[in-house]
């Protein structure tokens, strides 16, 4: 998130930074050259991804339980026009119609989220294990195989059951690692014979900060300067709990790969002459990314994370730092917990130090950086206030990372841009453009050493966008949230992804100039359909109001006829 993943722009003080572990990262160097045309490597894997409470809807159906999401989308105020995801795409009634969009696609893989409490009702597997559930997943998985399609699982998108939430303090709560690994070795039982590769978390970044620091998201605890650290602190020992769950009991026969999947933009020093500017983009992104990976590569968080949380946590007269330490039995335990990356990545910001103050409630997340975010107004935006085209920094972060983590595999598990268009519009030449020119410079990383594997267009579908509700729109396919059968739409990013995927990148010059061309024609038509389909769906509203109202005026003028009538015939 997706997306999903707005940063507030925030601001920098420098004191000392612990360069050693991006010695071999050249900030210097940024070739922002031309297309490079050329193909992926064979068996490269592309793929398209969805989570389970933004797409699935069904959200009291068939003995699923409450989430987080679904009790804080409730609530008036929390989400753009009090949104929910309470039906959402219906995915959870369209297996076989959406499978069917991916196979147009000619996707290899297909990226989604099990939503725990569709499974355990309460999270917890003594209470309740939802067997309509399990069955729902099944169908899901065994259909994407007999379409040649491999799945990738995400266990946790986000949506923890409001059982935990509530009786715990969700992942507040150091038994969170516990309940976590049933449900995930629940999953591995039951799916593990067909389901190869699992993602413990996606952007544990945006659970952390946005659901217990700045409360944006679910279940909105504003717990400033301690909650997304605490958080964050349990999600890295839950992950790594599941992956040695896996890797002890379930590996050997099974032989699938766990990750994790981190969101992360690219930030670029904003005079990179001036040691200072690199010094605070370096941080930003150890906040952000390194938060997580650092631990899960190396062991214990990023030293700089350790040494300005830590100096800000004195300043204010606390006794011990805000962010957790772990022990040096801990540290052996979550080090080297990953058989690949996933990689969530939608846009780049500028850095430059920006000097915050400590005081007693002042520190959070944002000021313990030190550092400001600034956009290029040049920069291409299609309407969401965050994302920003900027591709060479899509290539930026992908080298950082093989400096940083000894080029570990990659799966890009997030890429795509939203627009904010109130009209219907299925040419989306902005989404084109952006796929391609991401697409590009994943491949010139490739071509620089990195080991990336796969690469997943976010999203397939339109779909709810969490606090923005329905107002922002990725999706490759448009979905009618209007009419009650939610019907998909092909886009013009479609017929051009298609393209990609089935030429496995960039042949050609000539061949890549004629997409764009018939990709925009296929859409014109399709755009007309769309155009008369809210017609439908307003008809559907008059038959269920208007005609009732309509009926009984019919019987009151009937009443007065009849009543004149009897009045001369007096």
């Amino acid at each position: 998130m997706l997306p999903c993943c707005a940063v507030r722009a925030c601001h920098v003080l420098v004191l000392v930074l612990c360069l050693s572990a991006a010695e071999d990262f050249d900030w210097t160097k940024n070739d922002r050259g031309s297309f490079y045309y050329g193909t992926f490597p064979a068996g490269f894997s592309w793929g398209a991804g969805s989570s389970a409470y933004q797409t699935e809807g069904a959200w009291d159906q068939d003995g699923k339980g409450l989430s987080i999401w679904d009790v804080f989308s409730h609530k008036k105020g929390k989400i753009l026009q009090n949104d929910t995801g309470d039906s959402s795409c219906q995915g959870y009634y369209k297996i076989k119609e959406d499978i069917s969009l991916m196979k147009e696609l000619k996707l290899a893989h297909y990226l989604f989220s099990i939503s725990w409490p569709r499974i355990m009702p309460t999270g917890i597997k003594s209470d309740h294990v939802n067997e309509k559930g399990i069955k729902y997943y099944d169908e899901l998985i065994d259909n994407l195989l007999e379409n040649k399609i491999t799945p990738i699982v995400t266990l946790y998108h986000w949506d923890l059951p409001q059982v935990l939430q509530e009786k715990y303090g969700g992942w507040q709560n150091i038994s969170m690692v516990n309940y976590f690994n049933e449900f995930s070795n629940l999953c591995f039982e039951r799916f593990g014979n067909r389901v190869k590769y699992w993602i413990t978390l996606n952007n544990p970044w945006a659970v952390a900060v946005e659901g217990y620091e700045t409360g944006e998201h679910a279940p909105g605890l504003k717990l400033r300067g301690t909650g997304a650290y605490r958080a964050a602190h349990h999600m890295i020992k839950a992950h790594a709990k599941v992956w040695h769950t896996y890797d002890t009991k379930w590996r050997g026969n099974q032989k699938g790969l766990v990750g994790i999947s981190l969101s992360g933009d690219w930030g670029e020093p904003v005079d990179i002459s001036n040691q200072k500017d690199i010094e605070a983009a370096e941080r930003y992104l150890q906040f952000y990314m390194g938060w997580f990976a650092t631990p899960i590569f190396h062991g214990d968080y990023p030293q700089v994370m350790k040494d300005f949380i830590g100096r800000k946590s004195a300043q204010q007269g606390l006794g011990t730092s805000r962010l957790p330490t772990f022990s040096s039995q801990e540290k052996s335990y979550v080090k080297g917990t990953c058989d690949f990356l996933g990689i969530g990545h939608f846009t780049t910001r500028y850095i430059t130090q920006k000097n915050y103050q400590s005081g007693r409630g002042s520190s959070s997340y944002f000021t313990d950086r030190d550092l400001a975010e600034l956009v290029d107004p040049r920069w291409p935006d299609p309407g969401s206030e965050w994302l920003y085209s900027v591709p060479w920094g899509f290539r930026r972060l992908l080298n950082f990372v093989k400096a940083q983590y000894r080029n570990p595999m990659i799966y890009v598990t997030e890429n795509g841009v939203s627009e904010k268009i109130r009209c219907t519009e299925l040419c989306d030449d902005w989404r084109i453009q952006y796929y391609k020119d991401y697409t590009n410079e994943m491949l010139k990383a490739i071509k620089d050493g990195v080991n990336v594997r796969g690469y997943t267009a976010w999203s397939l579908l339109d779909k709810f966008e969490w606090d923005e509700g329905y107002s922002e729109r990725f999706g490759l396919y448009y979905v009618d949230f209007r009419n009650k059968n939610k019907p998909r739409y092909p886009k013009a990013s479609v017929q051009y992804y298609k393209r990609i995927v089935g030429s496995n990148g960039f042949p050609n010059q000539r061949e890549v100039e004629n997409w764009k061309r018939k990709a925009t024609e296929t859409c014109s038509s399709s755009n007309q359909l769309l155009a008369a389909d809210p017609l439908t769906s307003h008809m559907e509203m008059v038959t269920e109001v208007v005609v009732p109202t309509v009926c009984t005026l019919c019987i009151l003028l009937s009443a007065v006829f009849l009543m004149f009538l009897l009045r001369r015939h007096n």
